[in-house]
């Protein structure tokens, strides 16, 4: 308040002007501020329009620069092929947004701290989270994804704790091996997507759609409050291709009638392939090329050779190999490794027979164990002379990383009655289905050499001795049946000749599995209990092909300290055992009495006579002492 003058009262002297004074004072002063609001009302008005004029003219002299930037973009993506709809659709909403904020890309001279928050606030709305990048790629993108989990396979959307509330962008969105291998190949292992059921259940909603959908599971059971993301679907192309056993392949596409319709295209992968002077080369030159991979050594000619060999052992044919290139590849490191000690700078023959000594010393223990019961006489093995009803088998043992032949005892007995022949391993159930049909096989067999005879007043049985674990296979059918002869002939065979082999109804010769494994068996033990020169082994002639022995079993045949016998039919063999004619059936429906079939056929007929006379009504059912 002020006086005449324009001098400023103070408190006391604005009290004591008269009342009439100081009320024209105030409505003087009321009459001042609203003139200022006026004022200021109008002003503001003003400078809006001011304002928006400015940001206008900003606008209109930013649009043609930023437009001009976006549209190069444009023509980018339009010579890629993209989807430029959408792409043009974002670049239409970045330009507006650029627009709209662009006083915050203009320097000021005050706020600036302000002014950069929040530019960087919208910048970061324009950065790009780049998912996948195959730039570099030449080809089409091919992944093994070898830990299939939801995550790693489908993408996950990453958090990040911020007061206790779990928050995201579009920045933490990653892609999955689906969307990486986008316009390629992806193989997963059939066993691994169905250990997960979750994974599983996603995996077929894909290929159903086609569209993947990028989400983080689990997100509902977070114990502490969560801002959730979900990103649009994306439309992926990709060919999956699943790695399964044969097993799980029918199993899955029993239990799931989409999967057949999904997966189409079923290829099964050899173990073995024929082999030709090129699939030898090709052979060497994986050795070398793992070789120059791995920084070992070179292997020579010599060294090669050893490990074609074995990878020919591995299939038991000489005319087959290995197709499964990772047994070689490690028998590679391993006889590298042993060059390696010794110093050399060329992997040799002896480095490679060293490394299989090294692996069979690892693993053999069980075969071990059991030539030292043959050694120690715990095992009843009779390896020479002859006798009635009694012969040695040929079997293998498998143990999964490695298996071994082993020799059996097969004995039989027969008597006079009409029960037919027991399989005893099958009665006390340590028999599986193969050799049970094997030993119906070779009782149709028999049954058919004596049927101008039937019905046989017969009772039989044959036994592995000594064995206790269980007999599965029919190669053992062949030594049942000459035990069985044998018995019935009275005619004693050659202790010293182990037999293997399969007996069909005609009495052919079939080839089994194992061959090397069960020669080189039958010939340790031999050598445990001494070799005499007469020991050896009989197997059917259809097996000559897969003989892959050890050089030491090789060496001792060609000495002539061990045979190799093979047969054609069962009669060869019985022929070889026996020292006798087989025998054919004559005009007279009967047997030559000097051949072992003649001997057989005389004893079935006295089985038949002692059953009549043991009981006329009913012959042949009272048991009679054993041959």
């Amino acid at each position: 308040m002020r006086d005449e003058k324009g001098r400023a009262l103070t408190e006391s002297e604005a009290l004591a002007l008269p009342k009439e004074r100081r009320t024209e004072i105030d409505q003087a002063e009321q009459a001042l501020r609203a003139e200022i609001a006026r004022y200021l009302d109008k002003s503001r008005a003003l400078e809006r329009v001011l304002n928006e004029g400015l940001a206008a003219l900003r606008r209109q002299v930013v649009k043609p620069m930023v437009a001009h930037e976006l549209q190069e973009i444009r023509r980018e993506f339009e010579k890629a092929a993209g989807d430029s709809i959408r792409l043009g659709r974002y670049l239409d909403e970045v330009l507006h947004d650029v627009l709209e904020n662009v006083e915050l890309f203009q320097v000021g001279d005050t706020e600036e701290e302000m002014r950069l928050e929040a530019l960087d606030a919208v910048l970061s709305r324009y950065r790009i989270n780049l998912v996948v990048d195959n730039q570099g790629l030449k080809g089409a993108p091919v992944l093994v994804e070898d830990n299939p989990l939801f995550r790693t396979l489908f993408g996950s959307i990453e958090h990040q704790s911020d007061n206790d509330v779990l928050v995201t962008d579009f920045s933490h969105v990653r892609a999955g091996s689906l969307l990486q291998a986008n316009g390629g190949f992806l193989m997963l292992h059939l066993r691994d997507l169905l250990a997960d059921e979750l994974v599983w259940e996603k995996l077929r909603r894909f290929l159903r759609s086609g569209r993947l959908q990028i989400e983080e599971p689990g997100m509902m059971y977070s114990p502490i409050a969560a801002v959730s993301l979900a990103p649009e679907a994306v439309d992926v192309d990709v060919k999956i291709i699943l790695i399964a056993s044969v097993e799980e392949y029918y199993a899955v596409q029993e239990g799931d009638p989409e999967f057949s319709r999904r997966f189409r295209c079923k290829v099964d992968f050899a173990e073995s392939f024929s082999v030709t002077g090129n699939t030898w080369r090709a052979s060497a030159i994986f050795v070398a090329h793992t070789c120059s991979k791995m920084g070992f050594a070179h292997f020579s000619a010599a060294a090669v050779a050893c490990l074609l060999e074995y990878s020919h052992r591995e299939v038991d044919d000489q005319a087959r190999q290995s197709a499964i290139f990772a047994h070689t590849e490690a028998l590679v490191m391993e006889s590298a490794s042993v060059c390696r000690t010794r110093g050399a700078t060329q992997v040799d023959l002896p480095d490679v027979e060293a490394a299989l000594r090294a692996r069979k010393y690892r693993h053999d223990y069980p075969e071990q164990r059991e030539q030292e019961t043959i050694a120690d006489g715990e095992r009843l093995l009779v390896l020479s002379g002859r006798r009635v009803g009694q012969l040695n088998g040929l079997t293998v043992i498998d143990l999964g990383d490695y298996r071994f032949g082993f020799p059996v005892g097969v004995t039989a007995r027969t008597y006079a009655g009409d029960e037919g022949l027991l399989n005893v391993e099958r009665e006390v159930k340590l028999s599986g289905p193969i050799h049970d049909k094997g030993v119906l096989i070779l009782h149709s067999y028999l049954s058919a050499l004596f049927a101008h005879i039937a019905p046989l007043a017969l009772n039989a049985a044959v036994v592995f001795e000594q064995e206790y674990q269980g007999v599965e296979g029919d190669s053992a059918s062949c030594a049942e049946l000459y035990a069985l002869l044998s018995s019935l002939s009275g005619i004693p065979l050659n202790q010293g000749i182990a037999v293997t082999g399969a007996v069909n109804q005609f009495g052919e010769m079939l080839p089994v599995g194992g061959i090397n494994e069960k020669i080189e068996g039958y010939f340790r033990s031999c050598e445990t209990v001494g070799l005499d020169g007469h020991q050896g082994v009989l197997i059917p002639r259809l097996n000559r092909r897969h003989l892959m022995l050890d050089r030491k079993v090789v060496q001792a045949v060609t000495e002539g300290r061990f045979h190799i016998y093979t047969a054609d039919r069962a009669g060869e063999g019985m022929e070889l055992l026996s020292g006798r004619p087989f025998g054919e059936l004559g005009a007279a429906g009967v047997y030559p009495p000097d051949s072992l079939l003649g001997h057989a056929q005389k004893t079935l007929q006295d089985y038949r006579r002692a059953c009549q006379r043991s009981n006329p009504h009913r012959p042949g059912r009272k048991r009679m002492q054993p041959r």
